[in-house]
């Protein structure tokens, strides 16, 4: 199989969907590797990285798509690229299709097997392509929310870990999945006093095994939310239905019972966004305020330390990926549950239920495209 990696082209986005590493294994396996000039730049991969272990660079991201069987990115397709996808071509990359119908509709008229990274599921209920980022967004939602209280950058003037005789910052993580439970550890590792809400109560037992003195697990519920924000400095939304919109948790009318020049930092902003108030920003203007509460909403998180998030990625995704050009997408979903939860969009018809009700489009079980 002719393997293509796509150099990202959304805003601010400096990571690339597969090392050097990555690209020589795929090799290794007996497929070709083509790879869009300087797309590793940005995590530190020059073309001579790729080109020593025997892939080939290509100019255009045209090239690239016309002459793949399987082309991969970091995020979703952009607009000027849906045109691009050939009938029956592989696109596997994160889509998060339930916030994006024009995305979805672009994809089910380019007639391509769109695969989507984040809908991939293990038996026990993990996200493995999901959380190496979650992971890396989780622990940088702190970094950002302990910046952005700063008064410069529009904060109110809280340190997060406080100092002996004045206490900490609050944090409220809603949330226990991936994404919260790294968010909660970086917060308490600051000294914060923090707060992890989560539904279900296995995942709160084991949180409260796991995790230090001064972080606190609570059943989620609207009103023990209310209470918990109007005392937060930092609120991060953690929250994720596979593959589906994410929950509106905090309304517009409950920010104006919040501190003025506290932050939300909205994780979940790639599936539309935990906060009735939240739109998705970039790390260029990465911040904006509704009723005095610093609104950070950047839909690429980890494209700002690319580096390390690039050789997570291809850490999670190479397997996957040699999987699907050593069998083909319809012999690897027959032989693989988890892979076949990440058929999106098929030759023109939506395989993911959730992805169909969110625009009211029809849903085509995948079985029935196999």
């Amino acid at each position: 199989m002719i393997v293509g990696i796509l150099k990202e082209i959304k805003s601010e986005e400096n990571r690339v969907c597969m090392t050097p590493a990555g690209a020589e294994v795929m090799i290794a396996n007996g497929h070709t590797v083509i790879v869009e000039k300087n797309a590793g730049n940005g995590s530190g991969f020059e073309d001579a990285a790729y080109t020593s272990v025997g892939a080939e660079i290509a100019a255009t991201p045209s090239d690239i798509f016309g002459r793949s069987d399987m082309v991969m990115h970091v995020k979703e397709p952009q607009p000027s690229e849906y045109d691009l996808i050939r009938e029956g071509q592989i696109v596997f990359t994160y889509l998060h299709l339930a916030a994006d119908e024009k995305q979805t509709r672009g994809l089910i008229e380019s007639k391509g097997v769109c695969i989507a990274y984040e809908t991939i599921q293990k038996p026990d209920g993990s996200l493995p392509l999901l959380t190496p980022m979650s992971e890396v967004a989780g622990r940088m939602a702190i970094q950002q929310g302990a910046k952005y209280l700063e008064m410069a950058q529009g904060g109110h003037g809280v340190l997060l870990g406080g100092v002996p005789g004045v206490d900490p910052g609050n944090v409220v993580v809603i949330g226990g999945g991936i994404v919260g439970i790294n968010a909660a550890k970086m917060a308490c590792g600051l000294g914060a006093k923090v707060y992890i809400l989560d539904m279900n109560l296995d995942r709160l037992r084991y949180l409260s095994d796991v995790m230090p003195a001064n972080c606190f697990n609570l059943f989620s519920s609207p009103a023990t939310l209310r209470e918990l924000i109007k005392t937060a400095d930092v609120v991060v939304g953690a929250v994720l239905i596979p593959g589906a919109k994410a929950p509106k948790l905090i309304t517009r009318e409950m920010l104006r019972t919040m501190k003025p020049g506290s932050v939300l930092v909205d994780v979940a902003i790639d599936q539309g966004g935990c906060f009735e108030t939240s739109k998705a920003t970039t790390h260029g203007d990465p911040i904006y305020e509704v009723e005095g509460v610093v609104h950070y909403c950047v839909a690429n998180m980890p494209g700002a330390v690319p580096r390390t998030s690039t050789l997570a990625l291809t850490n999670a995704t190479l397997p996957y990926a040699v999987e699907i050009a050593n069998k083909g997408w319809k012999a690897a979903m027959q032989e693989s549950e988890e892979m076949k939860l990440g058929a999106n969009v098929i030759d023109g018809k939506v395989t993911y239920e959730a992805v169909a009700d969110a625009f009211g489009l029809d849903y085509t079980p995948v079985d029935e495209v196999l």
